[in-house]
């Protein structure tokens, strides 16, 4: 019965109070807007400052690696193959 008689009277908040936001949430908010503006605004300087297109001039380093094959990386089959000539020469 108490519970009930606290539900009713809390109900629906009334007051002089009542509906006011505070002036530090607004210049939070502003805050919040111009930090937004400004990461847009550095955020679009830097799109504009890439290449229209990332394709390199000389692609022979990039083309080397794309038909596979791998300079200075000894597997160790390899090794023990590499051994097995060398001890039997």
């Amino acid at each position: 019965m108490t519970l009930v008689l606290l539900a009713q009277s809390s109900g629906t908040p009334t007051g002089p109070e009542f509906g006011k936001a505070s002036p530090l949430g607004f210049l939070i908010i502003l805050v919040l807007l111009v930090g937004t503006s400004v990461l847009i605004w550095s955020m679009n300087r830097h799109i504009k400052r890439l290449p229209a297109n990332f394709e390199r001039d000389h692609p022979e380093p990039d083309q080397e690696a794309d038909d596979g094959t791998d300079h200075g990386i000894i597997r160790r089959a390899d090794q023990s193959a590499a051994a097995d000539r060398t001890e039997s020469s």
